[in-house]
This record gives structure tokens, C-alpha cells and sequence, in this order.
């Protein structure tokens, strides 16, 4: 297979399984994978759109295996892990990036079914994907976990508190888990993307012009692309980054430091 990401060769005939793999980040980062020559797992309920990205994966003479995943429904993720371990013989790496971003509206107006609606797809699915992903990595010897957080783990907007909320969660759990895993091998760390040109973004700020505007007077003065954030993710699950965990990377063109 042709490897277009030489600096991560480690990642060659290695699992790696991607949550939420159907569109933007995950979907980049799958297709980054797999062209540095990873055997991919493509998980998520938009099955037609993983196909399609697996076949570009495949075409370029990869390996790539899609499951239904829906990271609400916990024995769903128990059972994508063990498809994928069953069908490569192991799992390697794991990046999960499954999210929503829930309503928009003031925390007094936001029902209770609305806030755990969020919570259960953006915490309980990164607990649960985790859960069964070290089981299985500690079963192997060792591997490696990214958890797509956000800015908004660090940082807060107004109008979308669940989201605030369960990003703030993610990176609590990453830290946590980086801590009690090191030591047998299994690196955790989380990347925090800034506004990024995927359709959950345009979504959160209205629309593409909108999110185009409003990022123009960034520092880098636009939105970031998906591969831009599949790089790092690549770098955090390959040896490269052997001595770092439980960290958020913010990925951000210098959004939060303005």
C-alpha cells in the first residue's frame, strides 16, 4: 500500500479502531490510518458513509473492516471491539471521536432529557468504548487511546452547556485513565480540536458562511480541516509519542490564545 504518512511507519499492519469514523474527523482519521498502512475499523450507525470510506482505504490496498456502532448502547461497543479482535487478531489503538453536540439554548430552558441525551452519547460512550478497548489492549500487551475532546474542554460557550459540559467529562476521564494504565503499556490522551470545517461545526455556528465569518478573525483566520486534526491523532497513537499521556492537545490555529 502506498504510505503517504512515512514519520508513522509503527502504525503498519497494527488495529486500530475509530469511532464515529462516517464524516469529518473520524473519517480522515480512519483514511489517515489506513494510508500509513493500519488495519482500520470504521465504526459508527452511518454505515453507508464508513463504506465509502473504507473503500478508498481498500482501493489504496489497506485493510478496513465497518461496524454498526451506536456508542449510546453499551453492548454495542462490548461487541464492535471484540468483532474487530476477532477479525485482526488484536487491537492496537483505538481513537474515539463518536460525539454530538446537543441543543442550543440557555441551561434553564435545556430538559433533563436533553442534557443526559448528550452525556450518555459523549461521556458514557468514551467511558464504554475505553472500558472494553483496555480490557482488550491489556490482554495483548499495551496499545494506545485518543479521545476527541474539544476546546470546549477547557473552555466554555454559551447557549451549549450539555456540550460543555460532557467535553469537560472527556478529558476528566482521559487523565484518570492515563494515570492508572501507564504503567502496562496503555497510553491515553485526548485532542482538543478548535471549530473545524465538519458539519457538527457548521451546525454549532449556523451554517458554513457563518462559521467561515466567524473564524476570520482568528489568528489563522479560518477553520481547521479534519486532516488537520487526523495528524496529531496519528502522532499521539504512534511510538513518536511514547512518553506522553493523560494530555489534551489543543489543535485549535491559536483560537484560545487570542
Amino acid at each position: 500500500m502506498k504510505n503517504r504518512h512515512t514519520s508513522f511507519e509503527d502504525l503498519r499492519r497494527k488495529t486500530y479502531l475509530v469511532t464515529g469514523a462516517s464524516s469529518g474527523i473520524g473519517a480522515a482519521t480512519a483514511l489517515a490510518l489506513g494510508y500509513a498502512g493500519a488495519n482500520v475499523v470504521l465504526a459508527a450507525r452511518r454505515i453507508e458513509a464508513c463504506e465509502e470510506v473504507a473503500k478508498q482505504i481498500r482501493t489504496a490496498g489497506g485493510q478496513a473492516l465497518v461496524l454498526d456502532l451506536d456508542v449510546r448502547v453499551e453492548e454495542t461497543v462490548r461487541q464492535s471491539v471484540e468483532k474487530a479482535v476477532g477479525h485482526f487478531g488484536r487491537l492496537d489503538g483505538a481513537f474515539n471521536n463518536a460525539g454530538v453536540l446537543g441543543v442550543s439554548r440557555p441551561l434553564h430552558e435545556i430538559s433533563t432529557e436533553e442534557m443526559e441525551s448528550v452525556l450518555r452519547t459523549n461521556i458514557m460512550g468514551v467511558f464504554w468504548s475505553m472500558k472494553y478497548e483496555i480490557a482488550s489492549m491489556l490482554s495483548s500487551g499495551g496499545g494506545a487511546i485518543v479521545n476527541n475532546a474539544s476546546i470546549a474542554a477547557s473552555v466554555a460557550f454559551p447557549g451549549i452547556a450539555p456540550y460543555n459540559t460532557s467535553k469537560h467529562g472527556v478529558l476528566g476521564i482521559t487523565r484518570t485513565a492515563a494515570l492508572e494504565y501507564f504503567k502496562q503499556g496503555i497510553r491515553i490522551n485526548a485532542v482538543c480540536p478548535g471549530p473545524v470545517e465538519t458539519p457538527m461545526a457548521e451546525l454549532a455556528f449556523g451554517g458554513k458562511e457563518h462559521l467561515k465569518a466567524a473564524m476570520a478573525g482568528s489568528p489563522g483566520g479560518r477553520a481547521g480541516r479534519p486532516d488537520e486534526i487526523a495528524r496529531p491523532v496519528l502522532f499521539l497513537l504512534s511510538g513518536m509519542s511514547s512518553y506522553l499521556s493523560g494530555q489534551g492537545l489543543t489543535i485549535d490555529g491559536g483560537f484560545t490564545v487570542q
